[in-house]
């Protein structure tokens, strides 16, 4: 099939990459010509597991093509995906400037039947919206459609090729013929295609993000309580997730989540369902309770130093708001480190990925290490922002030796408290008794 994806963005490339990977002839737009020349070149201008082999073999097998010129993009293709930008406007709301400029323009390119995909997450309504600027710029049959990515980063790949299901709104059987064909290929049942309508589509995103996010955001609260109790929030976790009914994913707590998907997806579900004069309780208290988790350890540390860290060195192992990704956006180390920073301590971080992107954020005001022991050296403590598996078994004598206080807090509960305890360590987690 012939495909255009607008947008080379994280959602935009996977997609293009992944479609190509299958047999269709994929042309990729975008308006940046450093991105453009940098795919063009087959190098992935983000951190994504085995991307880059898909990239390579994609652009020597002829199937994907990365171009500026839109027009030509359109007319040459049957089936276009938007995967374009949907910011927090900066009231909850999505922007979706870049989706509905982007339905304009195409609008004058339409030479015969297409069908328009929206892959980026959007708010309940935008199909209507997209379906009305098209059709007020052309005459030609197209049709909108909603499908919505539910691509895990780190995992993105692997999700796109082996989805659990594939979400289709739409309201043409014409569409959804050819959305179904294209899909085919990568599930192994047919019943993992869910045709809807489109404004069920749209909203399905938004809650499973905001589902996951409560579920997280639970267990950061009951980690709260068993800190207060001296319950082990780890017993809990495994005593429901054993539960079928509940399960044993998304349980795990620590300092709230991050990323491009959940924080902008639940202020966004609030937003669009006080549009529709519906006051969301449960989700604006999932927000809530996230905002503060995300410097739950600060006053675990300060309380530690007896009240005051002016002038104390910590080392931060983690930046990525998670492992196998250099996604820093709402990443719950900003908030721990620009914390600590207010209270005068100063801060040497590593990560594995994300310290190019980083230094964007932080600039000066930090250090850098080379490697997650060099951030330790002369540094008063060790502070665990993500779980990189690197992280998990790492060499006690070398941070006894560099450590100047033997303590560690996690904010990622990637150590077994007692094994901590063995290697003479103060360790403080989250929702788990201190050592």
């Amino acid at each position: 099939m012939k495909i255009a994806v607008v947008g080379t963005g994280y959602v935009g490339l996977v997609t293009g990459v992944c479609l190509a990977e299958t047999g269709n002839n994929v042309i990729c737009v975008d308006i940046d010509d450093k991105k453009i020349e940098t795919l063009r070149a087959g190098q992935v201008p983000i951190y994504e597991p085995h991307l880059d082999v898909y990239l390579e073999r994609n652009i020597k097998g002829g199937r994907i093509e990365f171009t500026k010129d839109l027009k030509t993009a359109v007319e040459a293709s049957q089936l276009i995906f938007f995967a374009l930008p949907t910011p927090d406007g900066g009231d909850g709301a999505a922007d979706l400037s870049f989706v509905l400029d982007a339905a304009k323009t195409v609008a004058g390119y339409i030479n015969d039947y297409k069908v328009i995909i929206n892959k980026s997450t959007v708010p309940v309504g935008t199909s209507q919206k997209v379906r009305d600027i098209i059709a007020s710029h052309t005459n030609i049959e197209f049709d909108v459609v909603s499908n919505p990515e539910f691509l895990r980063e780190g995992f993105a790949v692997d999700d796109f090729m082996k989805p659990d299901r594939v979400v289709i709104g739409s309201s043409s059987e014409k569409a959804k013929e050819l959305m179904v064909e294209l899909f085919l290929p990568y599930v192994n049942d047919k019943e993992q295609i869910i045709l809807m309508d489109e404004r069920s589509a749209e909203l399905t995103k938004y809650a499973a993000n905001s589902f996951l996010a409560m579920k997280i955001t639970f267990m950061n609260e009951m980690a709260r309580l068993c800190e207060l109790t001296g319950a082990n929030v780890d017993s809990i976790r495994h005593g429901i997730g054993t539960d079928n009914r509940i399960g044993p994913r998304f349980l795990f707590p620590g300092i709230g989540y991050g990323g491009s998907c959940f924080p902008k997806d639940v202020k966004a579900l609030i937003n669009s369902a006080g549009e529709y004069g519906y006051n969301f309780n449960l989700i604006k208290a999932v927000h809530l309770v996230n905002e503060e988790q995300k410097t739950a350890l600060l006053p675990k540390i300060v309380k530690y130093f007896g009240g005051d860290i002016t002038g104390k060195k910590f080392a931060v192992w983690g930046l990525a708001f998670k492992p196998e990704t250099d996604d820093m956006r709402e990443a719950p180390s900003i908030y721990t480190i620009n914390a600590l920073l207010a209270k005068g301590a100063t801060v040497v971080a590593f990560d594995p990925e994300a310290t190019e992107t980083a230094s964007r954020i932080f600039g000066s005001t930090i250090a850098y290490a080379n490697n997650q022991y060099q951030a330790t050296e002369g540094a008063d403590a060790l502070i665990i922002c993500t779980e990189w598996s690197a992280f998990k078994k790492p060499d006690f004598a070398v941070l006894s030796t560099n450590l100047k206080q033997k303590v560690i807090f996690d904010g990622r509960n990637i150590f077994q408290p007692k094994s901590i305890a063995k290697e003479g360590f103060s360790y403080i987690s989250i929702g788990r008794p201190t050592v």
